[in-house]
């Protein structure tokens, strides 16, 4: 496995040896660092700056510390792995692969996720998330287990406002703040807990070494969008 200082190694050079295994260490605030990866598997030190895995198209990138805003930004396909926590707008247009946060996200997580026919991205926030998550949703998954939250609240204001598609599980019983008229809030059956959400915990424990029935524990609300109010009309399904 090669081994670079982004202190002193160019990003050309880190480019053409990321259908590797590779580590890139040293980082100090370097944008777009994995930015249309396309294979392989790249390992982050330090923390990252903006747009880190931006347009990510099939690679692996595992970061060991925080990312900054706009991790994942529409993404097509592959893993981001943070073992921090992460800035705002994460995961922004996401449109297919996987997306895991052990630690919190900040504003406008999941904005605009989507799917479609076989791609179907997944985002999971082991912390908490703030005001704005899955804003305008459009498809896919977004999970947020609240650990070290349990008991409060663990997702800001305006969850879901102007989702249409989608769905995001939370693992509390509390309906998140200021949540508007035209979505559904629902408890989260055994059933669908067992087929849907424990194969994606599954992964997301596997990948930072916790337990996932830590991660499990309790109960999960979902919230989608009110398929009977007229503005999720205007939108194909998905």
């Amino acid at each position: 496995m090669k081994v670079f200082d982004i202190r002193k190694t160019g990003f050309d050079e880190i480019r053409n040896h990321e259908n590797e295994e590779i580590t890139v260490k040293g980082c100090l605030g370097e944008r777009y660092i994995g930015c249309g990866m396309k294979e392989g598997i790249m390992r982050v030190e330090g923390t990252p700056g903006n747009a880190l895995a931006s347009y990510l198209d099939g690679g692996t990138i595992y970061v060991d510390g925080n990312a900054q805003d706009a991790a994942a930004d529409t993404m097509n396909a592959g893993l981001l792995a943070v073992r921090g926590s992460a800035g705002d707008a994460l995961a922004y247009g996401m449109r297919g692969g996987h997306v895991y946060v052990l630690g919190d996200a900040g504003y406008r997580a999941g904005v605009h996720m989507k799917a479609y026919e076989d791609r179907k991205s997944v985002l999971v926030i082991g912390g908490r998330a703030g005001s704005f998550l899955g804003e305008y949703l459009a498809g896919g998954i977004i999970i947020v287990l609240g650990l070290g939250y349990e008991g409060k609240n663990i997702t800001g204001y305006f969850c879901g406002n102007g989702m249409y598609a989608g769905t995001i599980y939370l693992r509390t019983e509390n309906v998140p703040q200021n949540l508007s008229d035209k979505l559904i809030k629902r408890s989260v059956s055994t059933e669908e807990k067992e087929r849907i959400i424990r194969p994606i915990i599954t992964d997301f424990a596997s990948v930072f070494s916790i337990q996932a029935e830590r991660c499990l524990e309790g109960s999960f609300i979902a919230i989608e969008a009110d398929k009977s109010k007229s503005y999720s009309q205007l939108y194909a399904a998905i």
